[in-house]
């Protein structure tokens, strides 16, 4: 039977489907197949982190119904809303994340698999020059938005040794960009009695060439080990890219939202990476319109942003999630504020981003092309994960030099040095 596959969400889903892509091609029955309408069934990732997102996975679904294909649903809706999906169709299947290791006793009750065998046990199959590689699964915090805690379960931490194995697959199988991912990559280790400081020293010296990627890391599991995270930053392996969502830049709100940090402990944070890495990039999560945020406290976010000035601001207007705490919360701000505070966000992000990208006009940089552009440019990354698009011959997997001779809000040109 063939199978489409399509993944929609974070890079943790990305690492589940190189799972379930693993266990499908070692199936002599089933075949992964390019075009929707080649798939006898599809299987879905989703993703409900808000409301919006949300409704495009169900009308997904509904389209997919209507096309009479076998359904499997997985990523986190399959967790926290699958009577919901079961309503559309009763013969949908729902696979919680935590459970894609056994796709295939789902898709075939002669399959041999046993609840003894651990997703984190599962070994990976890469489709490309990128390597998402879960460390781990789950959180111990409850934000009072976030619906990911519910639908991934509490903290658990993959053993050193077989994350490192995966990286040294993912690295035989021709990856060069490894994406280390986690709900917060900075929670490493809390389960273990160990840190993510100590797991990235640990696998910085597999052999080859690669970089990694860090994921989203909570200011508050990241600032008590800043010290070892820095020294480990040193590698040459790590791009010099730092994503810590901050969400609002006024400490009453922070504290409502469930955050465990202050403004003055993300300065902190950032203070010390860009004093060891003048170049870094920062990139940073905010949500506007969260319950009784008033003027001051979304000026104060404002303030924050123009003072710490992220390369990259990902902007997203509350959206109130089944079974949160914030679901509940009275002093919804209306709409159109919340419209209007995101477009003025939006406006001071750029503008800062198109000033950040300026500086690096001028400068050269070693990158690796990792993806096709637009009209036959290609796209690299450089050591501060900034895209640098180029139009000359050049293949994915390729290191190459460039100067940067123009910029944009989100990328930089370059040319072959």
């Amino acid at each position: 039977m063939n199978i489409y596959i399509e993944v929609i969400g974070c890079t943790a889903n990305h690492s589940d489907a190189s799972i379930a892509r693993h266990q499908i091609e070692q199936h002599p029955s089933f075949f992964i197949v390019d075009k929707i309408d080649d798939a006898d069934i599809i299987l879905l990732f989703t993703c409900t982190v808000i409301s919006a997102t949300e409704q495009r996975m169900f009308s997904k679904i509904e389209q997919y119904v209507k096309q009479q294909k076998k359904i499997i649903v997985t990523g986190c809706m399959a967790s926290v809303q699958s009577e919901q999906i079961k309503k559309i169709n009763e013969n949908i299947i729902c696979i919680p994340p935590s459970k894609i290791h056994l796709l295939l006793s789902y898709l075939d009750n002669s399959a041999e698999t046993s609840d003894q065998f651990k997703k984190y046990q599962s070994k990976k199959r890469h489709s490309s020059i990128f390597a998402p590689i879960s460390i781990s699964e789950g959180c111990d915090f409850s934000c009072a938005y976030c619906i990911t805690t519910l639908a991934r379960g509490k903290l658990t931490s993959y053993p050193k040794t077989v994350i490192r194995a995966n990286i040294e697959d993912a690295i035989m199988q021709g990856c060069k960009e490894i994406q280390l991912t986690a709900q917060d990559t900075a929670s490493y280790g809390r389960d273990t009695h160990s840190n993510l400081a100590e797991l990235l020293t640990y696998i910085s010296d597999v052999s080859g060439w690669y970089r990694f990627r860090i994921g989203m890391m909570n200011p508050a599991t990241l600032l008590p080990q800043i010290d070892q995270m820095i020294a480990a930053f040193n590698n040459p392996h790590f791009y010099k890219f730092l994503h810590i969502p901050i969400q609002s830049g006024d400490d009453l709100l922070l504290s409502l939202m469930g955050r465990k940090y202050s403004i003055k402990n993300v300065y902190t944070i950032i203070n010390c990476f860009r004093k060891q890495f003048p170049d870094i990039t920062i990139a940073t999560d905010v949500i506007v319109g969260f319950p009784s945020e008033d003027e001051e406290q979304y000026l104060n976010t404002i303030r924050f942003l123009e003072k710490i000035k992220p390369d990259i601001v990902n902007i997203t207007k509350f959206s109130a999630r089944p079974l949160t705490k914030a679901k509940t919360m009275k002093q919804r701000i209306p709409t159109e504020i919340v419209k209007a505070r995101s477009k003025d966000l939006t406006i001071l992000a750029s503008s800062i981003s198109y000033e950040k990208n300026r500086h690096h006009i001028g400068k050269r940089y070693t990158i690796l092309i990792t993806e096709k552009g637009k009209k036959q440019s290609m796209i690299g990354r450089n050591n501060q994960y900034k895209p640098v698009v180029i139009t000359e011959p050049v293949f994915i997997g390729d290191v190459v030099d460039v100067e940067i001779i123009d910029a944009k809000q989100t990328h930089l040109f370059g040319i072959l040095k």
